[in-house]
């Protein structure tokens, strides 16, 4: 347990909003937007959890959570390696590598000598895969904001040829946010030549209108590609390295790695099985419609390392810069981490980033979460709320596919980083936290009884998987054999909202005022959080109860009632 003068000197401080003027009140829950986030200044570093603000205990879990999945689950593991690396507040607090960079000979699978296996180093270079879209969607953003692509302008200004099949209203924000319409992927590597791949796209018919649907489609980011050389005039990679890899001094990231780098790059796939037949795909980009075109395409083909990714992250943190160099402006990040999805639920997504992904950001997860996935096993989580990300890379796919998502592991060290970030109680040394954890319920009881009705007012903090993760305050008239819930009213600055005695979803990470009018004859009362067997939020705390009413005075700062709670799955924390 992290020491109690650690968490005074913690810089994310939660408190108790104060009561709102009547004329200031603004009706439901608070929740926050890329314009209330303050970015950082910050040089990334090596350091320790104490030195991120972020509590040890949990910081700890994480390279062996990630480690527990290279176990067989049930029969393959889901990755032979993985490299993983997380900070906060521009400290690195973790940085590990595990298990395999390259173990198989091919999917039978046949293991390789244990001499001609390589482990896996901190430095291990990875196949991004669509992790590649963000450092398209980047260099994009900055051709945006120096004036040469035009956010809702048509594609068809910049290749005219995308014109066919109906394409004209397709906007570059259409493809940066996924609406375009178009089909979610069609196999280039078909095709005879490079030419005639990039003539399949632009000959592509939408499936859809644009900005009528969500679909993730590779087809995006190849022609957001495209436009960027085109206005330009230079390659992909050679825009990217000029304006992003270099400036940053991501020295090991880039298209196309040099084979003499190859000791260092982790295998991918034993592709025989599956159009193209490449053999062990190592050191070449794995995507098959990348490598068709030529290892340098918008929606895959950069390789990388965890730290050059943390200084990425780290980067945009700070609003678009990192040292004394900068890519974007503040402006531009914040674009890059709006949402312009608000009219698909569940599809929340930026400029090229995915937004609020709780499938693998788990309780880092927030509308101004921002990442992405790579279908070999990366992953990428940005949290500007507590200033931390967290990155994730793995070679699920070596040697086979097939052998399932690492979803899971995504989720865990996520988790792990969100739960290390600490939650302040609102009052004194600790607060009655919920814990977090999949298919469970948990309860926090209080056999106190208000005979003839009760005022009762706490402090409540939640962040919850929406509508799938529920919280409840109830009462109980017959010593506990039934409970029913009591409605609340809560407030948090100037919002002030009804509820009907639940809460779940995201309450802009601070503490709340509840109160709620006891039924009469309550003979206890208890919150009672449920979880669904998927995904997590970073749970609920309870602070400050108090109780008044005829025959009835509890505070819980009174050390005789403190006592009279019945926890079951609830702890104290101090965090």
């Amino acid at each position: 347990m992290v020491a109690a003068a650690l968490i005074v000197a913690l810089t994310a401080v939660l408190t108790v909003a104060s009561p709102p003027s009547a004329s200031a009140a603004v009706g439901g829950p608070p929740t926050v937007t890329i314009d209330d986030v303050r970015f950082a200044d910050r040089t990334l570093r090596y350091g320790d959890a104490r030195m991120a603000g972020l509590v040890p205990e949990y910081v700890d879990r994480i390279a062996p959570d990630a480690a527990g999945f290279m176990r067989p689950s049930p029969t393959w593991p889901l990755y032979s390696g993985a490299v993983v690396i997380a900070g906060r507040n521009g400290v690195i607090a973790t940085h590990e590598a595990m298990g395999k960079a390259v173990r198989y000979a091919d999917s039978t699978p046949t293991e390789l000598p244990p001499d001609q296996q390589i482990p896996m180093r901190k430095d291990t270079i990875f196949d991004l895969a669509s992790v590649s879209k963000l450092f398209t969607s980047i260099v994009a953003a900055q051709q945006i904001e120096q004036g040469r692509i035009g956010l809702d302008t048509p594609v068809t200004a910049y290749i005219p040829e995308f014109a066919a099949k109906g394409k004209g209203g397709i906007t570059v924000r259409h493809l940066l946010t996924h609406t375009s319409g178009l089909p979610a992927w069609i196999p280039l590597y078909n095709q005879p030549t490079i030419e005639d791949r990039y003539a399949a796209v632009w000959n592509v018919a939408p499936a859809n209108p644009p900005d009528r649907v969500y679909v993730y489609s590779d087809l995006n980011l190849i022609t957001l590609g495209v436009i960027v050389e085109r206005v330009t005039g230079k390659p992909l990679d050679v825009v990217v390295a000029e304006n992003l890899t270099g400036p940053l001094g991501m020295r090991d990231t880039g298209y196309n790695p040099d084979p003499a780098l190859k000791p260092r790059i982790a295998a991918t796939e034993y592709q025989t099985t599956t159009e193209p037949d490449r053999g062990m795909v190592w050191g070449q980009v794995h995507d098959e419609n990348a490598w068709s075109l030529g290892g340098v395409a918008g929606h895959a083909g950069v390789f990388s390392t965890a730290y050059d990714m943390a200084i990425l992250a780290q980067t945009l943190l700070n609003g678009g810069h990192h040292g004394r160099a900068r890519i974007l402006s503040e402006d531009s990040v914040r674009l890059l981490l709006t949402n312009f999805n608000s009219a698909f639920p569940g599809n929340a997504h930026g400029l090229g980033f995915e937004l609020d992904q709780m499938w693998y950001m788990d309780g880092l997860s927030s509308p101004v979460t921002g990442g992405h996935t790579g279908y070999t096993g990366t992953s990428l989580v940005i949290d500007p709320l507590s200033g931390s990300f967290m990155i994730l890379l793995t070679n699920r796919v070596h040697p086979s596919r097939d052998w399932g998502s690492n979803n899971p592991a995504r989720r865990a060290v996520a988790r792990d980083l969100a739960l290390a970030v600490p939650v302040r109680p609102a009052q004194g040394r600790d607060a009655w936290f919920s814990g977090v954890a999949d298919a469970r319920t948990a309860t926090l009881t209080l056999p106190v009884g208000a005979p003839e009705g009760a005022r009762m007012s706490f402090a409540l903090w939640y962040d919850t998987e929406a509508d799938s993760d529920i919280g409840s305050l109830e009462a109980s008239a017959d010593g506990g054999a039934t409970w029913s819930r009591v409605p609340m009213e809560l407030r948090a600055g100037p919002h002030r909202w009804s509820s009907d005695g639940t809460f779940s979803g995201f309450e802009g990470r601070q503490w709340l005022q509840a109160t709620a009018d006891l039924p009469a004859g309550t003979t206890g009362l208890r919150w009672r959080y449920v979880n669904d067997p998927l995904y997590q939020g970073r749970g609920v705390y309870v602070d400050m109860v108090r109780i008044s009413g005829p025959g009835v005075h509890f505070e819980d700062r009174n050390p005789h009632d403190a006592n009279l709670f019945v926890p079951d799955g609830w702890s104290r924390s101090m965090y």
